[in-house]
């Protein structure tokens, strides 16, 4: 499935460290530049651009421990793919929103844009870890390079720039990707009693009954899996790209080799210490509460 044996430590998921939220270094952009709603997710309603109440003067969460105790389940569901630090440490070269109200508008607005790129930053990286796409893996790396020469910009040239124009092309490569390592785990792998076609691509999948379901090379883009029942599933080698897997059971389920798969995909579910997860994500600490 792999380029080699060694993906854990390979080049790849060693530039992938520089795509989690690393708090420590920045300016805590999340807590202030974003704005939500009380709901299920967050206990307040709060403007962007008004930091959180419960972001103390040093940067960090004053209830971090304990934010879905407090009602602010969203907190620990969100990731940034390390776009908070790289608009607080190379954007804005260390200066925080406090030093003024105009470096504060451009480092709010600056968030949101380079949390999309650092996305597309995450999805082409994996996109280079797979043996089956290695006939497209030079456009691929075209892609990333060009992506990063992007991260890199100005704070007025990151707003002025097209993202959706150049989400588009990266797009084709990652759909590329998926049908061609697709295709080759179904020539690879014989279909079980259990075996069920979900090739669902954006399809309606809220509260399905997919308990030990054999979705192998299944296609799920943008599949609506909100609460589905996903216990004891096979999922290994499917394509999750823009799923919502919202308080979708994963408990048992396997996810080894899926496609595309985020760490906020992952923290948005409910697992066990079964759940099998691909090696470049982590298990969620607030899973042990679904554990029996």
């Amino acid at each position: 499935m792999f380029e080699n044996n060694e993906y854990p430590n390979s080049k790849h998921d060693i530039r992938r460290e520089n795509l989690r939220a690393d708090c420590e270094n920045c300016f805590g952009l999340c807590c202030v530049g974003l704005n939500f709603s009380a709901s299920a997710d967050f206990a307040i309603d709060k403007d962007a651009g008004k930091p959180c109440p419960n972001l103390q003067s040093d940067f960090r969460c004053g209830i971090y421990k304990d934010l879905r105790e407090q009602g602010f389940k969203g907190c620990t569901v969100f990731d940034c793919f390390g776009a908070g630090q790289k608009v607080s440490q190379v954007t804005f070269g260390g200066v925080g929103w406090r030093e003024g109200p105009e470096t504060a508008k451009k480092m709010f607005d600056v968030l949101p844009i380079m949390q999309q790129l650092h996305e597309m930053l995450w999805y082409l990286t994996e996109a280079l870890t797979f043996r089956a796409s290695r006939s497209i893996h030079r456009e691929i790396s075209l892609a990333l390079a060009e992506t990063e020469r992007l991260t890199q910009l100005k704070p007025d040239s990151l707003m002025e720039l097209d993202v959706p124009s150049h989400r588009e092309g990266v797009n084709n490569l990652l759909l590329r990707t998926s049908e061609l390592v697709r295709a080759e785990s179904r020539r690879q792998l014989k279909p079980s009693k259990k075996s069920r076609k979900v090739d669902r691509r954006g399809g309606d999948l809220l509260g399905a009954n997919l308990r030990g379901a054999d979705l192998r090379g299944a296609d799920l883009r943008g599949a609506l899996l909100i609460a589905a029942d996903l216990r004891e599933a096979d999922i290994r080698v499917t394509d999750f790209i823009g799923a919502d897997l919202r308080d979708a059971d994963l408990r048992g389920a396997n996810l080894t080799e899926s496609i595309f798969l985020t760490q906020v995909q992952i923290n948005s579910a409910k697992g066990d210490a079964h759940t099998k997860l691909p090696q470049s994500l982590t298990r969620p600490n607030h899973w042990c509460v679904f554990e029996q």
